[in-house]
């Protein structure tokens, strides 16, 4: 592994938060830690691919993606999910995208097919080839979980089972969201941002922005009500008191939704709900590079479809608020290339309050500790 070693006039991590300083500015920006990323986070984390019920039927499939490694989980006529890399055995072509429903599994270049349990099916006039093993050319698997209504993938072997690492989200999931259980797909959506996965996620699990930099978004939630919980390896950030007639969109005062509530796994996953018509996203961050990430989200009602109301909420939150989140987040990333930064320190009050950075220090202490990086005995 990288040495990332102690530079001079760094500080180290502290296990209270309003002690702390934050990770510094390298971590955003050097191609090498970024590489020891991809093996010690990317490659050993549980990712979100969608909700259980888009793999409710036999035959169907979703691919999903974490940095430069694609894979495809489907359900098999045995009623087994299951995963495997999204790569054919015979000349590496990837085999599906997108999702939807297959018999079996087809590789679009030469048409070597693949039953839905992985093992090679056909291989067209490979037969009489001597030697040739079809047990040898079968699809290699990923480990693939349900928990919480969400179907989530681990490219690691050995990493502690989704339920474990995230034990006692199903039950907020539950607890918050109406019908989380039922829920059918809507709408997907992608964008890239040009910042390092991690200033993303850093935006993500503090609202000590919220006032300053959402002005719409503070009026439709009361952020006096607005508290972080941090867990193992997932925050939960709720506002239980919320504005129906606010600058954001309006909503009916007896809508199904009277709060807001989003939810970040580690490393990079997220589940989004907002006041009004019921409705939740799952939202994610896939790195392509130190300085550039993927935006994706897949959205769901109770039946699939949208209503006025949510058609605004969703015009609010894909133009104004997105928009908001994007420029801040690039303007930090070019920030952390500046000369004139090298470390932070957290916000934080006693309360934990909507002003509180104390999840944004969980976080950073979950990448110091993916990464090794332990300057002292204090991080926790």
């Amino acid at each position: 592994m990288l040495k990332l070693g102690d530079v001079p006039g760094e500080h180290a991590l502290d296990i209270d938060p309003a002690r702390s300083y934050t990770l510094p500015a390298r971590f955003y920006t050097d191609p090498d830690i970024f590489q020891v990323e991809r093996e010690t986070i990317f490659y050993r984390g549980w990712h979100m691919a969608c909700h259980a019920n888009d793999l409710a039927e036999v035959g169907a499939y979703v691919t999903a993606t974490i940095f430069d490694q694609k894979v495809f989980i489907c359900r098999g006529k045995d009623n087994v999910l299951r995963g495997f890399y999204n790569v054919c055995a015979h000349r590496a072509h990837e085999l599906l995208a997108g999702s939807g429903k297959a018999k079996v599994i087809t590789c679009p270049y030469h048409a070597w097919s693949y039953h839905l349990t992985g093992e090679l099916r056909s291989a067209r006039w490979a037969e009489d080839l001597p030697g040739f093993d079809y047990g040898e050319f079968c699809l290699t698997p990923v480990r693939v979980e349900t928990y919480g209504h969400i179907v989530f993938f681990n490219l690691d072997d050995e990493a502690p089972a989704a339920s474990v690492a995230f034990d006692g989200l199903d039950a907020e999931l539950d607890e918050h969201i109406p019908g989380f259980a039922t829920m059918q797909r809507r709408q997907v959506f992608s964008s890239t941002l040009e910042a390092n996965w991690k200033v993303a996620v850093d935006n993500f699990v503090e609202c000590y922005h919220c006032a300053p930099a959402h002005p719409a978004f503070a009026d439709l939630v009361d952020l006096n009500t607005y508290h972080s919980t941090c867990h193992a390896q997932y925050s939960s950030h709720i506002g239980s008191g919320v504005r129906p007639d606010n600058k954001a969109y309006a909503f009916d005062p007896k809508a199904p939704v009277q709060k807001s509530a989003f939810w970040w796994l580690w490393p990079m996953s997220t589940v989004n709900l907002t006041p009004g018509d019921t409705a939740v996203s799952l939202f994610w961050f896939n790195p392509i590079s130190p300085t550039r990430t993927e935006l994706l989200a897949i959205s769901y009602t109770p039946d699939g479809k949208s209503t006025p109301q949510l058609d605004a909420a969703s015009e609010y939150a894909g133009t104004i608020l997105s928009d908001e989140d994007n420029r801040l987040c690039e303007s930090v990333q070019r920030g952390m290339a500046s000369r004139g930064y090298k470390q932070g320190r957290f916000v934080v009050d006693a309360k934990r309050s909507a002003i509180s950075e104390h999840a944004v220090h969980h976080f950073h202490q979950l990448v110091a500790q993916a990464l090794n990086w332990r300057k002292s005995d204090s991080i926790g």
